[in-house]
């Protein structure tokens, strides 16, 4: 079945069941599948690895729909998203969206390289989507704060063609033309905004 009929079936579907209110304290109680890759409230310590703190709510929703539809993979998502239903990921975005986001305490060890990144990131014209903040809105992801190396891999997944999901065609096309340099300023930029 082609991805975008399914997208198209999924949004369907959830516009014909009415939604009900998320429920923050069941997200937390759900959020416990989380915790081992994304870390306690949602800051992620591991490599590679998320924070989902602070994150758009309707963003953490839709990237669980992609796994759970199979239009995003992971080895480590796949039998997570087998265990919720729509509930759960209503309530899941609602939960990481209410924690405050990751703070960067440490100094930018590398000022002309965030400046760089700025740069690449105004001619990119990448808070037309994300926010002047960098703190995403609706569907679209937060990138303030989040871990340098998941930023790294994000990029460059796209950029590669590896990932799918919202925003792919928009990413694709930010992140095909960009060379190694600018993708590594980026990532070290956005991660270093307080």
């Amino acid at each position: 079945m082609p991805t975008r009929f399914v997208f198209a079936l999924i949004a369907g579907l959830l516009a014909i069941f009415p939604a009900h209110a998320a429920d923050i304290a069941a997200g937390k109680e759900k959020a416990e599948l989380c915790v081992g890759c994304h870390g306690e409230n949602g800051i992620s310590q591991m490599e590679n690895m998320p924070s989902l703190a602070g994150q758009p709510d309707q963003f953490i929703q839709w990237q669980l729909v992609y796994f759970r539809a199979g239009a995003r993979k992971n080895e480590q998502m796949q039998p997570i998203v087998e265990q919720i239903n729509n509930e759960d990921i209503r309530n899941l975005g609602a939960y990481f969206a209410s924690l405050p986001p990751p703070k960067n305490e440490k100094a930018d060890d590398d000022p002309e390289l965030s400046k760089k990144g700025a740069q690449s990131a105004a001619g990119r014209r990448c808070a037309s989507c994300h926010l002047d903040s960098y703190a995403g809105t609706k569907a679209v992801a937060r990138l303030a704060g989040q871990r340098e190396d998941y930023l790294l891999k994000a990029l460059r997944d796209y950029k590669g063609g590896l990932r799918s999901g919202g925003g792919q065609a928009a990413m694709a096309e930010v992140a095909f033309p960009l060379h190694e340099e600018e993708i590594v300023a980026l990532a070290h930029y956005l991660a270093n905004l307080k």
